[in-house]
């Protein structure tokens, strides 16, 4: 997606070369771009047998059902267990967790 969102459209050829070497096999390009458009994140302009892929979600749509599935998946649909992760693990700098204190006061105010 990342790769897509950069070159607005592509074939398969144009998405491999974004890629860091050692870049995956065409096949697994096509196939992993076959199943983004199964999920409904991309689309495609048939040219004959040749597909142009783009994407057809935003990035910050994607990251919002990204990251719905991860709390969901791992987390189990808990947002505060998932705070808590970074929290324990030292992930945030105390400028980060001010900041998200007064994200969630803002919040609380407008319920």
């Amino acid at each position: 997606m990342k790769i897509l969102w950069k070159i607005k459209e592509g074939f398969v050829k144009d998405i491999a070369e974004f890629y860091p070497n050692p870049k995956p096999h065409y096949n697994t390009i096509s196939s992993l771009v076959r199943l983004l458009e199964e999920k409904g994140f991309v689309d495609h302009k048939a040219y004959g047998n040749t597909h142009q892929y783009f994407p057809i979600i935003s990035k910050q749509e994607y990251r919002k059902s990204f990251i719905k599935a991860v709390v969901k998946d791992y987390f189990d649909n808990s947002y505060k267990q998932t705070v808590s992760l970074f929290i324990e693990e030292k992930n945030l700098s105390k400028e980060d967790l001010d900041e998200l204190i007064s994200m969630i006061k803002s919040k609380k105010e407008e319920l």
